[in-house]
């Protein structure tokens, strides 16, 4: 009996972070911001996975002489600017010392604010708007900007299918794809190309009216980097209608989602990313070995994955996004919210991705996307470039 009742005491005190000895234990906090529903629900999961996962490979970090357990707090964001606030401040308050995401840049803008008034540095993971980092010190982010991915597809438009017009399709009031399909218009045009852009409203199931459109206006080259879920759709409808013409698209397509609804189809499809596997780099094999397994050996992580154990681009972000954040808490010598943020400005981390460092605005400085284009008979990424600026 004396045993059962210490067992059930050391249970509560572990509840309570306090160990049978009294010690408290240290924990902090870092606040998960991303979608789990909505229409982007799918690749905010695969992001959020690798968060997990780099939280299972290294659960603690150690500040001074103190070493805290790392606590992820996640929320679902909803993949909606209208429920972004209420999803940032359930963060607050949770008490994170740092916020990693999210993915899709319109509710990253939308929930700014919240984290700004509470003092809290938010690091973007795949958000590649600028307006996420414009005006504001507690920002930053990981990924490359829509300026760089947008010209890198007005060049693959131009220089690999000698395009010279474009059709362009986003979804209307959404920054992600409204921002990255105008400078890729600014780039084409550029170029001398011509464009035809639409718009489609929230909530559109039938994209047929849009993909006869494009062939009527003799388009060369068809980019929508919209989300996940309308993507499925735009590509049944290619394929129903034979588009014919290469469908380009940003990272948001990076997803096994994508490569399921284009198995088996006619449509050649791009898309601009930030990670490829087959790299000889030691760190880029032990992730893709160590989350593979990960994926294998857990059930709910490989349903969140969609089910394979493919490795998404955003899962290798948001594993990368989980170390610059204990990088920063290292570098501040601190887990509080304010030290983080002064010491953000000159963290540096080596990930898988690449290496990261901030500039004065807080974006990543980077200068490196990766092309890839699916294989429509094995239903798998093939790597085609490794696009730089100068």
């Amino acid at each position: 009996m004396k045993k059962l009742v210490v067992v059930a005491l050391c249970a509560l005190a572990a509840f309570a972070f306090v160990s049978c000895g009294g010690e408290k234990e240290n924990v902090v906090k870092i606040g998960v911001y991303e979608p789990a529903s909505g229409d982007n629900g799918a690749g905010g999961k695969q992001e959020t996975l690798g968060m997990q996962y780099a939280n299972t490979v290294t659960p603690t970090v150690t500040i001074g002489d103190k070493e805290y357990k790392v606590q992820l707090e996640i929320v679902d964001n909803e993949s909606s600017n209208d429920k972004a606030v209420t999803a940032a401040s359930e963060l607050i308050s949770k008490n994170v010392a740092v916020v990693l995401g999210s993915y899709g840049s319109g509710v990253s803008i939308a929930a700014s604010d919240t984290f700004a008034a509470a003092g809290v540095p938010a690091i973007g993971v795949t958000c590649t708007n600028p307006q996420v980092t414009a005006g504001n010190d507690h920002y930053f982010r990981i990924c490359f900007l829509d300026p760089f991915q947008g010209s890198v597809h007005a060049n693959l438009a131009k220089d690999q299918f000698k395009a010279k017009k474009a059709y362009c399709l986003s979804k209307l009031g959404d920054d992600y794809s409204g921002g990255l399909v105008n400078y890729f218009v600014e780039a084409f045009k550029k170029l001398g190309g011509e464009v035809v852009e639409e718009t489609f409203p929230d909530g559109t199931s039938d994209f047929a009216a849009y993909v006869s459109n494009a062939k009527k206006m003799g388009a060369e080259v068809f980019f929508s980097p919209v989300s996940i879920e309308a993507a499925a759709l735009i590509i049944e409808q290619a394929n129903t209608q034979n588009l014919g013409i290469p469908v380009l698209a940003g990272d948001t397509w990076d997803s096994n989602v994508i490569l399921a609804a284009a198995k088996g189809t006619n449509v050649d499809i791009y898309v601009t990313t930030f990670f490829v596997e087959g790299s000889n780099d030691s760190q880029v094999i032990d992730f893709v070995d160590g989350f593979r397994d990960y994926l294998n050996s857990n059930s709910t992580a490989k349903t969140n994955n969609g089910g394979d154990d493919e490795i998404a681009a955003v899962s290798a972000m948001g594993f990368d996004a989980y170390y610059t954040a204990l990088e920063a808490m290292k570098n501040a010598g601190s887990v509080k919210p304010e030290a983080i943020l002064a010491a953000l400005p000159t963290t540096t981390y080596r990930g898988v991705s690449g290496s990261i460092a901030f500039n004065e605005t807080g974006d990543a400085i980077r200068d490196v996307a990766y092309i890839k284009k699916v294989n429509t008979s094995t239903g798998k990424w093939e790597f085609v470039a490794q696009q730089t600026v100068k």
